[in-house]
C-alpha cells in the first residue's frame, strides 16, 4: 500500500512528507512517496494533494504536468482511492474558485471558494495562525479529534459548501470558516495537518488507515 503526495511545484512539501512518513510508520500504512509521476498516482493506494498560493495558479500548475491531472481524476473517480486535499488542494475539490477570476475545480464537493469576510472588519485577512476546530459531524478521519482542538491556518479564501452534510468541521473567524470537508472517499482540510501538532498528526494517521 503506497500513499502518494502529489508534487506540482506548489509549495515546499518537506514537512508534509516527514509527517506522513512518520505516521505511516506508526500505523503500518506502507511507503509514502512525493512525486509528479502520473504512473505513480495511477498505482497509488491513497492520494494527497497539497497546495499553497492562489487557486488559479495551483489549478494551472497541476495541469502543466502532462497526464498528472488525468491520473488524479482516474484515481478518485475511477478507482475510488481515498483522497486528502490540503489547503488549496482542499479548495480545488469544489465547483468554482473565485480568487481573482472564476476557475473551475474538480466539483467533487459542490460549492465555491470565496474571500473570507469577517463580521468584525478589524480582523485581518489572511486568517493566519492557530484556531479551535468545531466538529460538525463525525467521520472516520476525525476519530480522536474533538471540538476545541487546535489547527494551523494560513489562507485568505475559504470553501462554502452547497450541502451541509459535506461540512465536517469549521472554525470561528468573525463568522464560520470551513475547516474540514468530506464526501465519499474524498476529504479535505483547509488547515495544514502537518503543522497542527497532535490533532493534525492524528488526522493524518486516521486518513492512512481509513477504509471508506
Amino acid at each position: 500500500m503506497t500513499t502518494v503526495l502529489i508534487d506540482y511545484d506548489s509549495g515546499n512539501l518537506h514537512s508534509a512528507e516527514k509527517a506522513f512518513q512518520r505516521m505511516a510508520a506508526e500505523v503500518g500504512a506502507g511507503p509514502v512517496v512525493v512525486t509528479s509521476d502520473p504512473e505513480a498516482v495511477a498505482r497509488a493506494s491513497r492520494v494527497v494533494l497539497p497546495g499553497d498560493g492562489a487557486f488559479p495558479a495551483c489549478r494551472r500548475g497541476l495541469r502543466s504536468f502532462d497526464g498528472l491531472e488525468e491520473a488524479l481524476i482516474e484515481a478518485v473517480e475511477g478507482r475510488a482511492v481515498p483522497f486528502l486535499g490540503i489547503c488549496v488542494g482542499m479548495q480545488m475539490l469544489t465547483t468554482w474558485g473565485r480568487e481573482y477570476e472564476d476557475v473551475a475545480g474538480f466539483d467533487w464537493i459542490p460549492g465555491e471558494v470565496v474571500r473570507i469576510a469577517p463580521r468584525d472588519t478589524s480582523m485581518k485577512v489572511p486568517h493566519m495562525g492557530w484556531n479551535d476546530l468545531v466538529i460538525d459531524r463525525p467521520h472516520p478521519v476525525l476519530e480522536g479529534i474533538e471540538t476545541g482542538d487546535h489547527a494551523y491556518f494560513v489562507h485568505s479564501y475559504a470553501m462554502k459548501v452547497e450541502e451541509e452534510a459535506d461540512l465536517l468541521a469549521h472554525v470561528d473567524y468573525g463568522g464560520p470558516v470551513t475547516a474540514i470537508v468530506g464526501r465519499g472517499t474524498v476529504v479535505g482540510t483547509q488547515f495544514h495537518p502537518e503543522k497542527s501538532q497532535r490533532a493534525g498528526l492524528r488526522l493524518i494517521a486516521n486518513f492512512l488507515t481509513w477504509k471508506p
